[in-house]
């Protein structure tokens, strides 16, 4: 008996997800909290000012190959409704850093990690160079594990972090289930063939294995510190 596509990917992401559930449990055990929670807020802008250009583009390749794809226009159409779900988050997280009392610019000028470079940058290419689904693996790993309201409490208090820096972090613990639930019917709809499906899982075990390691390169940043305690 065939399963659904929705299955078969999840499937992969539960395979894959154990070291990335790992890197998270090490960095809320560091201690003190309080020094790596603004340069994992910074991690969370970095990566939420790609989501949009990168959905973007997977939109306008999609229409390319509309005419020959038979899944191409749905999956332009999925991306192009996705963007407005994300457009603006990487803002919020400036603002909420800005509440909480961190240097904006100095969250700014941090570059960005080869980690992280070659988590978001691989999806550029994979859309540019191959086949727009696989975007679709790091989509679905990046809405699959939503922060419990627990778990932000937990942090906010134990880091004595103020309530402001978190919520944009809040609003995706709200919001992230309902997105993996689209995510799963647009899986189910799409004409996905072996090899799709395949793709897709290529993009979700890298997708795993390079956020876990931006995760693992975080490091206390000395001049994001509060200006107001």
């Amino acid at each position: 008996m065939s399963i659904a596509n929705s299955e078969s990917v999840r499937t992969k992401v539960a395979l894959c997800i154990g070291p990335l559930e790992a890197a998270f449990e090490k960095l809320w055990s560091h201690d003190p909290l309080e020094q790596v929670v603004p340069p994992y807020l910074v991690l969370l802008h970095q990566l939420m000012r790609a989501s949009v250009p990168l959905m973007d583009r997977g939109a306008e390749v999609c229409e390319k190959l509309a005419a020959t794809d038979p899944l191409a226009r749905r999956l332009g159409a999925y991306y192009l409704g996705h963007i407005e779900d994300e457009r603006d988050h990487d803002a919020w997280a400036l603002e909420d850093l800005a509440s909480a009392g961190y240097d904006v610019d100095c969250a700014l000028s941090i570059v960005p990690s080869p980690q992280l470079a070659n988590l978001v940058g691989s999806q550029y290419y994979w859309l540019n160079h191959h086949h727009p689904i696989m975007l679709m693996g790091y989509i679905t790993v990046l809405e699959a594990f939503p922060p419990s309201k627990q778990r932000v409490d937990e942090i906010r208090d134990r880091s004595g972090v103020p309530e402001a820096a978190f919520r944009t972090l809040r609003i995706h613990g709200e919001l992230d289930p309902t997105h993996s639930a689209e995510i799963d019917d647009t899986l189910n709809e799409l004409p996905l063939g072996k090899t799709h499906l395949e793709m897709i899982g290529v993009s979700v075990l890298h997708t795993c294995e390079w956020l876990s390691r931006s995760v693992q390169s975080l490091r206390p940043v000395e001049s994001l510190a509060r200006r107001v305690r």
